[in-house]
């Protein structure tokens, strides 16, 4: 009896066969990325040693010079800021974030401050016209002669316009829409999207060219495509922001060439985006009279120290089920708080509504805000405004006690660098003793 022949399938993310093909890979759950591998997969076990010529020799590392890789400046600085000192020749940074936060309104921005310096800089859109791409270049001011743009959405096009350009930065917007002939698979698909990286990045280390890429990101906030994208590329900037508030966020998720715990600050206006060099002021909503129910903790956004006001409100209600709604804030922390306060320092919270916001759209992540979070509700609770020049971080156990949090040096210089003289953090040990001490 002839044998039967079986077609192994294979996970082009995580490399999970199968000897039939599924829609769903059942290691990683990833959709469409099961492949059909026909191909003989096994170890080739007589491999060849290619002769090296001299100029690829391995050499000590100490005679390597590392001028080639150095920083230059792109001209906005919180961009600059996160990338480590700015673009470093043959290097591949990957821009992510969601639709409309600002991603080619930020890079075609860079590339205009490049193409002021008398760089050549090709901009590839496969989203946009190049008509569409001039009108938001005219509104944002980015027009220049040695500014390139072209609409491509074929790889050996987008190749064919690197050759004829030879520009000094690339950017391609997006990765995604990108395609290659060679392959039948759609655009977007992952070995489509690890086809197109890989052939740009190769192109960039080839000429020490560096190359912005735009990537999508899925619902949950991921990078779209294959997470292999994420270790090809050198750089991997998160761009972030709420579409209800003008602040953008841009963070580093992975950087080879410099630190990934800076944040780099934006301001979305009508004439473009605008950098943010001191957001100290955009949490804060002080007014000329005390109010109950407000209290300012400082946030750490990567190395910044930010000052945010935390609002609450305590309002009596009949309903036997008091509502909690948080904006800005972990429900869940604002639940195990609320049931601190009740049982540790005796104020009654359980049959009343609580409501807890935070100033200007931003997210308190981090428990360094606990102990502002407890001030504002039994500042609100007890009717009693707090001092214009108090400030609180520190994070609260299920004990009542004010654990310490991660650079609070920093917290507390930032603090008193904008006038707040009364810090309150973990060295009054006890909520109790937080508590007294706010309301002294």
């Amino acid at each position: 009896m002839a044998t039967k022949s079986q077609s192994a399938y294979k996970c082009t993310e995580c490399g999970w066969q199968t000897a039939k093909w599924v829609g769903r890979c059942g290691e990683c759950q990833s959709w469409g990325t099961v492949v059909s591998s026909a191909s003989n997969e096994g170890i080739a076990r007589a491999v060849q040693a290619t002769v090296l010529d001299a100029a690829r020799i391995a050499r000590p590392i100490t005679e390597i010079s590392s001028d080639v890789a150095a920083h230059w400046a792109t001209g906005i600085g919180e961009f600059d800021r996160v990338l480590g000192g700015g673009l470093v020749p043959g290097a591949a940074i990957l821009l992510s974030g969601e639709p409309g936060v600002g991603k080619s309104t930020l890079l075609l921005e860079v590339a205009a401050k490049a193409a002021e310096e008398h760089l050549r800089v090709l901009y590839v859109s496969a989203e946009e016209s190049v008509s569409q791409v001039k009108l938001r270049a005219e509104r944002t001011h980015s027009l220049s002669p040695t500014l390139m743009l072209a609409a491509e959405t074929d790889l050996a096009t987008v190749l064919g316009q690197i050759d004829a350009v030879q520009p000094h930065l690339v950017i391609v917007d997006s990765v995604q829409t990108v395609s290659s002939a060679s392959l039948d698979s759609a655009a977007g698909s992952p070995s489509q999207v690890r086809e197109v990286a890989s052939s740009l990045i190769r192109v960039a280390k080839e000429r020490s060219l560096p190359v912005l890429l735009v990537g999508h990101v899925t619902k949950d906030g991921s990078i779209a495509g294959p997470r292999v994208l994420e270790h090809l590329v050198d750089v991997v900037c998160q761009f972030e922001g709420d579409r209800q508030t003008s602040l953008r966020f841009v963070r580093a998720l992975k950087n080879r060439f410099g630190p990934t715990d800076e944040v780099g600050c934006f301001e979305m206006t009508g004439d473009g985006i605008a950098e943010v060099p001191d957001p100290s002021g955009l949490f804060l909503s002080r007014g000329s009279e005390a109010v109950s129910g407000t209290c300012v903790t400082v946030a750490l956004e990567g190395r910044r120290a930010l000052p945010v006001e935390v609002q609450a409100l305590v309002v009596s209600t009949p309903s036997p089920n008091p509502r909690r709604v948080t904006n800005g804030v972990d429900s869940s922390r604002v639940a195990m708080i609320l049931a601190v306060l009740e049982r540790r320092a005796r104020i009654k919270l359980s049959e009343q509504d609580v409501y807890v916001s935070t100033v200007g759209g931003v997210k308190l992540t981090e428990p360094a805000a606990d102990l502002a979070i407890a001030l504002a509700l039994a500042s609100a609770a007890n009717d009693r405004p707090l001092a214009h020049d108090l400030a609180a971080f520190g994070e609260i156990s299920l004990a009542g006690e004010v654990r310490p949090v991660s650079s609070s040096r920093v917290r507390a210089s930032e603090a008193r660098r904008l006038g707040f003289t009364t810090i309150i953090d973990d060295d009054v040990r006890q909520l109790v003793r937080a508590l007294g001490r706010a309301f002294s």
